[in-house]
């Protein structure tokens, strides 16, 4: 039986999470006994397609039996897809909602199919996170990810339907990175309004943005530094050597662990190809509140310090 070959294309190599799912796809291929190449696109969809383009067209003895991918896009590349089962070469999302895939699946003899962390309960874990770190309420700055990200938009609906009424929120945006964050958080401290803002918590939506702003806090003059490091900071992704570490030494006073999945993409794959079946079109992957809600919640209050500045709008 020839040994299986797979591309692994990945939005990154800066941020912690993508590094671990590098990591879990090496790993899984030693395992499994099949080849796996990974290339990143940093952060640019237009490189991604590319590279994904060019694994397609190459002369058939070089093409992978296999892509697996987390799009740098919002669309997920229907038309990329399509070339690669064209081309008999399985195709697995991870991460995104992709609607195409339930049509490509009828068209096909290659597997095809979704692995995702579940994100809108990621979200509603972070929301309870915030009403468990904030019970008098407060305002919190939160640090979304791109608005094309299905992901970042999904996060961000959860946690609107989880926290409570007395919670107010201010978003702003980067791209998965802590350099990102740290620039958006920066520029927005720059300006008076910030000044005039108290903040009571900054929440983002994975633990690189959270550092990337912290690092922005503790860039600021003297006397307003402490105030403002003395907020809590949360996260998500929660791998043990980054967010789950920097829960434990105080930098972070939450995270939401999130498991990498290219090793299941790739264990996945292996068996269906191997067996010639077609695996269910998409598995969601519970995530975790690190430390617990209840664990949280049990933690001496913070008093909410919104009540003697002006607050935060939406």
């Amino acid at each position: 039986m020839k040994k299986l070959s797979f591309l692994v294309s990945l939005t990154n190599d800066e941020n912690d999470y993508q590094q671990e799912q590098a990591a879990a796809a090496e790993k899984a291929a030693r395992r499994l006994g099949v080849d796996v190449k990974i290339v990143h696109a940093n952060n640019d969809p237009v490189t991604q397609s590319q590279q994904l383009l060019h694994h397609i067209q190459g002369s058939a003895g070089s093409r992978p039996d296999a892509i697996v991918f987390e799009p740098a896009s919002g669309t997920g590349f229907p038309q990329v897809a399509r070339a690669a089962v064209a081309a008999d070469i399985g195709w697995v999302v991870l991460n995104h909602e992709a609607n195409y895939l339930e049509q490509l699946r009828h068209d096909c003899h290659v597997p095809v199919f979704s692995i995702s962390s579940d994100h809108e309960e990621v979200g509603k874990i972070q929301g309870k996170q915030f009403a468990a770190l904030l019970p008098q309420g407060g305002s919190i700055l939160y640090i979304e990810g791109p608005a094309n990200s299905s992901a970042a938009q999904e996060r961000t609906n959860g946690m609107n339907l989880a926290k409570p009424g007395n919670i107010q929120v201010k978003t702003m945006r980067a791209n998965w990175t802590e350099e990102s964050a740290h620039r958006t958080v920066s520029s927005w401290l720059r300006l008076r309004t910030s000044q005039e803002t108290f903040i009571d918590l900054v929440g983002a939506q994975d633990d690189s943005m959270a550092a990337g702003a912290r690092k922005a806090f503790a860039e600021i003059a003297e006397g307003e530094r402490a105030r403002w490091l003395k907020i809590p900071f949360t996260g998500c992704d929660g791998l043990p050597a980054t967010g789950q570490s920097w829960v434990r030494s105080g930098l972070l006073a939450a995270t939401i662990y999130i498991r990498p999945n290219t090793d299941l993409a790739l264990e996945m794959l292996t068996e269906a190809i191997r067996t010639g079946s077609q695996p269910p079109g998409r598995k969601l992957i519970p995530p975790e509140s690190v430390p617990s809600i209840h664990e949280l919640a049990s933690r001496p209050a913070r008093p909410s310090a919104g009540k003697h500045h002006h607050s935060a709008g939406a």
